[in-house]
């Protein structure tokens, strides 16, 4: 009888892990699936796939940033806002929902409403990385010139080594007509890109 006990306890434990095991690879054929899907830029399918976990203990989070990422890519910006808001929610200190609520708003070129979610990121961190970059696209849709001089200078002495400070730097100057220093900041640019466009257009004019 006791024998018997046992047995059916680690019958019981067999269910349990096998059923765990189960469904862990039922959500990795999701996962797995949703990439593939968005690799071939189905986007809307890829959403879909992972739609319903979007109320998991477990995943939801991660779930709920990734359904806002995939409504941004198909122009879904007001679904992408709620849904990145939606899992700032979950997570109040998430950096990566403030930084995707700046992408949809900044794709309707709302800009100081995004700039509002990007600099609470900075509050945070000051040079983390994505939020700088798309707060000088914010500061140069408000064409707010002399602040994106001032921010573009400040990232490309952390950065040395970037493209996008230097542009936008470069940008900056030639708004302001300030074209000798535009000159040597597309220069700047050719060091790091050679074939940069904008910065050859800029300097063979």
């Amino acid at each position: 009888m006791k024998t018997m006990k046992i047995i059916g306890i680690a019958c019981a434990l067999w269910m349990m892990t096998t059923g765990a095991a189960q469904a862990a690879d039922v959500n990795q054929s999701v996962w797995s699936q949703s990439y593939q899907l968005e690799a071939k830029g189905d986007y809307e399918k890829a959403a879909a796939v992972i739609s319903p976990l979007r109320d998991s203990q477990d995943v939801g989070e991660f779930v709920l940033l990734r359904y806002g990422w995939l409504n941004y890519l198909q122009g879904n910006f007001n679904d992408a806002i709620r849904s990145y808001k939606s899992a700032l929610e979950r997570n109040p200190r998430s950096f990566d929902a403030r930084l995707g609520i700046a992408l949809p708003l900044m794709g309707q070129q709302r800009w100081r409403e995004a700039s509002r979610y990007l600099t609470q990121v900075m509050d945070q961190s000051p040079f983390q990385y994505t939020a700088n970059i798309r707060l000088l696209i914010c500061q140069e849709g408000l064409r707010q010139w002399e602040s994106l001089e001032k921010h573009a200078k400040s990232m490309a002495t952390y950065y040395p080594t970037d493209i996008s400070a230097q542009v936008y730097l470069a940008r900056a100057y030639a708004w302001q007509g300030k074209k000798i220093l535009a000159m040597q900041a597309y220069r700047q640019v050719l060091m790091r890109m050679p074939n940069h466009l904008e910065a050859l257009k800029y300097v063979n004019q």
